[in-house]
């Protein structure tokens, strides 16, 4: 959004940790993702888990390099740039110092790591339409349930 290079301290970091809590804040499960190099971002996440009232989850997925150039390969963006830029972003196993992540495996599939999030989480319904792709989305940005109160419970 800001267009900004990822680099410690960024505004970005504040931009994201601004409108995770804004989101939460007003009943609203709040979902942090992308590349977020621990030494970057471990400060912000800590923050946030430690100021919400509810239960928060970290996932790691631990894609190897050259699965991660494979997935990349499929992506309209994929001439924008190429082996040599991801080799320099790319951290393996750059997890929190903390150890708060559950680590999810390349081998796992979408649908298993989507049901194990929304289960951990506690939105999964064995019941439900877990093979429409736009289910966890719209799922983890419901309010919290006005009728029992239940406070958001994801970050």
């Amino acid at each position: 959004m800001l267009r900004e290079r990822d680099t410690p301290g960024g505004a970005n970091i504040g931009l994201i940790d601004t409108v995770a809590r804004y989101a939460l804040d007003h009943g609203f499960h709040a979902i942090v993702e992308g590349i977020l190099y621990s030494g970057h971002y471990a400060d912000m996440i800590t923050g946030l888990r430690e100021a919400h009232r509810g239960v928060s989850f970290c996932y790691y997925f631990d894609v190897p390099f050259e699965e991660t150039m494979r997935r990349h390969a499929t992506k309209p963006q994929a001439a924008e740039y190429g082996f040599a830029e991801m080799s320099d972003w790319y951290r393996p196993l750059d997890l929190l110092p903390d150890g708060v992540e559950q680590i999810i495996s390349a081998e796992m599939s979408v649908d298993d790591t989507v049901s194990k999030v929304m289960a951990d989480v506690g939105l999964h319904d064995p019941a439900g339409p877990l093979n429409r792709p736009d289910f966890a989305a719209r799922a983890c940005c419901q309010r919290a349930d006005p009728q029992s109160g239940r406070p958001p419970d994801t970050i």
